[in-house]
């Protein structure tokens, strides 16, 4: 006969929230620290009940109490964003380092994350690279994919290229979005993989239909330049406005420029001085230098367009908005 727990289980597996609730009440009550852990999730989520997270920080800490590692990862995670609870540094890494100790690959994440940052401790890259890896060997893709930037850097470990493009394969495998698009790179310039033009381009595909914005300029750079792919100015042009409806700065600007010479669009100079305004605006500071070329770009158009024009192209540029 199934016990109240394994009957919980089978309720929230059919969507009977009410049900399960009801169930890991009665079994948590009694001290099942799996149930605690549950009856937390339900309150942290609203599942079945009306979303408390005093209450779900109540049964997780119940749970942790009895060293639950799910539990105490979820008190890491609540007092690190301060969600439900005042954020606390300190609380959020002695709780994650409780339940990385017991092995939750999560929380070793997240330890390595506080080490790498220097937040609730000191800045640490030999030990931030140490709890990637625990959490990596467990498949965790994101932490494989910092193992991979790390050794990509040469961050608490010497650089090494072909470990780097070998951790980002591991996350890609896992549609990690951020390693697809990093393993894209090292296939584009031959960093610790032989170049190959054809398998950069699967990979940025593959990260570009997960909406990575830098994947999604890339893919306009292959298409723009046919590497790996028959050239096509038409696809590049598609692909550079996905990127720039998501902010990418450099999309933007190669948008810009096709407008102004009339390149796969018609030449349209209130479309480009459009684009090298927002280029400019979303370039960040230590990308001065390209930021002046786009503004430059734009002011030698202002030049030649008339009144009416620059009216248009501001209104475009103030009205525009991020997908």
């Amino acid at each position: 006969m199934p016990t109240p727990f394994e009957d919980a289980v089978a309720a929230y597996g059919q969507g009977d929230y009410a049900t399960a609730l009801q169930l890991f009440r009665r079994v948590a009550e009694e001290g099942d620290a799996a149930a605690q852990y549950n009856l937390g999730y339900f309150y942290e989520t609203g599942r079945g009940v009306a979303q408390d997270l005093a209450e779900a920080l109540a049964w997780y800490t119940r749970a942790a109490e009895q060293d639950y590692a799910g539990a105490q990862y979820k008190l890491g995670v609540m007092h690190d964003s301060g969600r439900g609870v005042p954020q606390n540094d300190a609380a959020a890494l002695a709780w994650l380092r409780k339940a990385a100790e017991r092995n939750h690959a999560g929380a070793q994440y997240h330890l390595g994350l506080a080490y790498d940052a220097g937040q609730g401790a000191p800045q640490d890259a030999a030990e931030a690279m140490k709890w990637f890896r625990k959490a990596a060997n467990q498949n965790n893709a994101s932490a494989q994919y910092n193992l991979g930037v790390m050794h990509a850097k040469g961050e608490g470990v010497p650089q090494d290229p072909a470990e780097a493009a070998a951790w980002y394969r591991r996350a890609a495998n896992q549609n990690h979005a951020g390693a697809l698009h990093n393993l894209g790179v090292m296939y584009a310039g031959g960093q610790g993989v032989p170049p190959d033009f054809r398998e950069a381009l699967k990979w940025f595909h593959k990260a570009a239909e997960q909406g990575s914005a830098s994947a999604q300029y890339n893919l306009g750079v292959m298409y723009a330049n046919g590497r790996g792919v028959r050239e096509d100015p038409d696809e590049a042009v598609r692909w550079y406005r996905k990127a720039a409806e998501l902010g990418n700065a450099s999309a933007a600007f190669n948008l810009g420029v096709m407008c102004e010479q009339g390149l796969a669009v018609p030449q349209d100079d209130v479309e480009a001085w459009k684009w090298f305004t927002l280029a400019a605006s979303l370039f960040p500071e230590e990308k001065a230098a390209t930021r002046d070329r786009a503004l430059a770009h734009r002011d030698e158009m202002a030049a030649r367009m008339t009144a009416m024009q620059l009216d248009a192209a501001a209104e475009r540029a103030r009205t525009w908005r991020r997908a």
